[in-house]
């Protein structure tokens, strides 16, 4: 409800993978189904793009008027908002909601137009495509190699009461576009080879698809949450994997994997558990691996914190709606499992209607060997420990007989305990149970009536000094334990501290390979490190990377060898490693691997932006020679053939007009040739500039040359420095900027081309007072094969500014363009001035 009490109108979206799946045709089949019911229908919006099909669903159907506006010199129309809120309809019918209105209207977005519908408490239908969701613009940029302008937010799709996938495949719908039943005939080639590609169609069902399925689980969750459903319902298999860290992890984690491979749509999730006081005992390459080969598998890593593990697993597994919980047999020996059955026998009891599998294994039942050893105390520390276990209760002894009249029996048990306890302390466990059965033995022979034997007379003291014992053993053992768990949060910590130096330095460097090695050597104070290829066809070994001068040339002289990937070693030369520093080490390794896998996949992908970007400059070059190049040609073809024909006579001034023609689209002809080299050389790699010393004012001149003198106005003056720069791309560049600006610019208004010195650089503009572009479109101003809006004016490729900017950076400048202030457009030419200048 609004604030007036009205009822805010429900929203249904048909959302497709692509353009031509039937959106439109579904919205007014619905629309039409609605009507027949005695529904109030009207079209506000839609747009049938010359569909015949699509024109006849809308037939019957009343359609709200729009509105027209005129915008740079063009007319377009529009929702008229206010129309469709005068007329209440019960439904409202708008077509592409991600559509960005001309400038003018209420709204800069249709979706914002649809917001208002609604809440005036009118239904509304309406279309969207899955590339127009904000947060898949990269995704599918990285799919397609398109960028899409237009764009709405999820959130906004997400809201609608009703969400209709209209699915077509990709072969059914390159059917529909051959027949000419989704684009104009002239656009069908392009189409199919471009955007309509299998491969691209697919991908982007796919997104549909699964944005879609994660709005039916969000409803889903909402509807359990909304009636206090807490039980799982196992709509499709989500299997979990309570992972330990221990040797029988890939094992879980593969028998899961094929479980949820049973059904269509299964999903794997591993958990692990981590103790609240980060104190896991768990390599962390250990989980590094199991991680890595849940993600190979199709699964997703997950890593919870909880005391209690049984349950911050079944939490977990109820959070997620899991249908199954797969555990491992546990690896304690028979009495151990005896005395604490483990974590199985409690998830199983609190399971409620989740099914456990207990997978066995060959670690299962065999102990726990892999329980990380205690940490061992320094030599200097145990020698003390023993000293004041061996020495200190004599020498108390010593000091409390000598002055036996000062206190009581009471004051001595206290005063052992306390030496006790700082035995504890220094020393750790054995050292302080002596201390504390020698301290016994003492207070019984020297303080107990009777005095200097071993028997007690009264039963009390014999009870204070068995209880001396008994406290001083129990707080010997808490106080060993928690030095103990001090230190192991201290190598934790630096653990933790040296793995964030080594992440920041992967981070923040532009090459993270050698500043990984470079960490690594100085966090462990290392004389070198290396990371070593072998030749499997040689077996020799090579560097790929290495830090610090006395790095391994192999395996043989390395003081430490980690296996990276196959035929990949990471070695050390420096002092030796604790098994704690080689934890370290082995998650370093592991992220090795990481980058090197995240390096290979970063070249495939840009080999293969390469490639798309390669096949979109060939589709674009034939269309170019197909329709800019046939203008030209034809033009000449037409005054040539004229000219030669022997059945007209023609004056000499139509005869003039003519050849002047043939020049004039030979120009153009020539220019466009020209442009298309320029490009395929710059694509190539292939743009080698010969700079030096030249005059701004010359080549300035000589890039308008040709040019009507009423259509450029030039204020370069000659006392500008020289710049460094290739005088043919230069000029050029500055030509087609010149050229680009004089063909959008009104007659009446010559282009401007002024230049100056500013911080140690020149700067060139180029202004002009036409139409202008819009900010976010400027960008595109540069791409190749462009031109925005694709407004036939004049003739060309779209290949001018791309060329200039091209050469403009081959000449080390900058290429930029700004808005003209009162209308138009400045181009920026930055050039810099040579080191040492005068």
């Amino acid at each position: 409800m609004d604030v007036e009490g009205r009822r805010r109108g429900r929203l249904r979206v048909y959302l497709g993978a692509a353009p031509g799946v039937g959106k439109t045709y579904a919205m007014l089949g619905e629309g039409h189904r609605r009507h027949d019911r005695g529904t109030d229908v009207v079209i506000g919006f839609v747009e049938v793009h010359g569909r015949i099909r699509t024109a006849e669903m809308a037939a019957g159907l009343e359609t709200a008027p729009r509105m027209t506006l005129v915008h740079r010199g063009a007319s377009f129309t529009e929702m008229d908002v206010d129309a469709v809120l005068a007329r209440a309809p019960a439904v409202a019918l708008v077509d592409e909601l991600a559509h960005t209105n001309v400038p003018g209207t209420r709204n800069p977005k249709r979706w914002q137009d649809v917001d208002e519908l609604l809440d005036a408490g009118i239904d509304v239908i309406t279309t969207v495509n899955i590339q127009h969701l904000e947060s898949l613009n990269d995704v599918v940029e990285s799919i397609t190699g398109i960028r899409q302008q237009e764009t709405v937010p999820d959130e906004v799709v997400r809201r609608a009461d009703q969400i209709e996938l209209v699915d077509m495949s990709p072969q059914a719908l390159r059917r529909r576009l051959a027949h000419g039943n989704v684009y104009a005939a002239e656009k069908i080639d392009a189409a199919l080879t471009n955007y309509f590609r299998v491969g691209n169609l697919t991908a982007l069902r796919e997104l549909a698809l699964l944005w879609t399925a994660d709005r039916v689980d969000d409803a889903l969750d909402h509807y359990r949450a909304e009636h206090g459903i807490s039980e799982p319902w196992p709509t499709r298999d989500r299997v979990v994997v309570a992972v330990t860290g221990g040797p029988e992890g890939e094992v879980l984690i593969r028998r899961g994997a094929r479980i949820a491979q049973r059904s269509r749509g299964g999903e794997l999730l591993a958990v692990h558990v981590t103790r609240s006081d980060g104190l896991s005992g768990v390599a962390p390459d250990v989980l590094a691996r199991n991680r890595a080969l849940t993600e190979s598998l199709g699964g997703t890593w997950h890593a919870v914190i909880g005391d209690d593990v049984a349950e911050a697993v079944l939490e977990f597994a109820r959070g997620v709606n899991a249908s199954q919980i797969v555990l491992g047999a546990t690896r304690r020996g028979r009495l151990a499992a005896a005395l604490a059955p483990g974590v199985g026998p409690d998830v199983v009891r609190g399971s409620g209607d989740i099914d456990v599998l207990i997978v066995t294994h060959e670690h299962a039942g065999r102990g726990r060997r892999d329980r990380p050893r205690r940490e061992r105390l320094s030599p200097t520390r145990q020698v003390w420990g023993w000293a004041l276990a061996i020495l200190g209760p004599a020498a108390l002894a010593g000091l409390l007989h000598v002055t036996r009249d000062l206190h009581g029996l009471a004051t001595v048990l206290v005063l052992y305990l306390g030496l006790t306890v700082v035995v504890a302390l220094v020393g750790g466990m054995w050292p302080a149970l002596v201390a504390a059965v020698t301290s016994g033995l003492l207070a019984n022979f020297l303080f107990t009536p009777p005095l200097y034997t071993w028997t007690v007379a009264e039963p009390e003291n014999a009870l204070a000094i068995v209880v001396l014992v008994c406290v001083a053993v129990a707080v010997s053992a808490v106080v060993d334990q928690a030095a103990r768990r001090t230190m192991d949060a201290a190598h934790a910590r630096a653990e933790a501290d040296t793995l964030t130096t080594l992440a920041g330095s992967v981070l923040r460097g532009g090459d993270a390979l050698p500043a990984l090695l470079d960490q690594l050597r100085e966090a462990f104070n290392l004389e070198g490190a290396a990371l070593l290829r072998r030749d499997p066809a040689t077996s020799r070994w090579t560097y790929l990377e290495r830090s610090g001068k006395d790095a391994p040339s192999d395996p043989e002289h390395a003081g430490a060898a980690i296996t990276v990937g196959e035929d990949l070693l990471l070695v050390l030369h420096g002092p030796p490693l604790s098994a704690q520093d080689l934890r370290v080490v082995n998650a370093v390794a592991v992220q090795v691997e990481a980058l090197l896998e995240r390096d290979r996949l970063r070249a495939e992908a840009g080999a293969a932006r390469a490639e798309r970007e390669r096949t979109s400059m060939r589709t674009a070059l034939l269309a170019a020679v197909s329709h800019d190049l046939r203008t030209p040609l034809s033009a000449i073809k037409a005054g040539v053939s004229t000219l030669r024909s022997r059945d007209v006579t023609l004056p000499e001034k139509d005869q003039q007009a003519l050849l002047e023609d043939v020049e004039h689209s030979t120009d153009q002809l020539q220019s466009l040739i020209d442009n298309l080299l320029d490009m395929s050389r710059l694509d190539a790699g292939a743009v080698t500039p010969h700079r030096e010393l030249v005059a701004l004012e010359e080549v300035v001149l000589g890039a308008v040359d040709g040019l009507p003198e009423t259509r450029v106005t030039l204020d370069v003056p000659e006392t500008l420095p020289l710049v460094v720069a290739d005088s043919g791309l230069l000029e050029r560049a500055i030509a087609n900027v010149v050229e680009n600006a004089v063909r959008y610019s009104p007659s009446g208004s010559p282009v401007q081309v002024c230049a100056g010195e500013a911080a140690r650089h020149i700067v060139l503009r180029v202004i002009d007072h036409g139409a202008g572009v819009p900010e976010d479109r400027k960008p595109d101003l540069f791409a190749a094969f462009q031109r925005l809006g694709d407004v036939p004016v004049g003739q060309g490729v779209g290949l001018g500014l791309a060329v200039a900017k091209g050469f403009v950076e081959a000449n080390g400048g900058t290429l930029e363009a700004e808005d003209t202030p009162g209308g138009g457009l400045t181009m920026v030419l930055t050039l810099p001035l040579p080191d040492g200048r005068t």
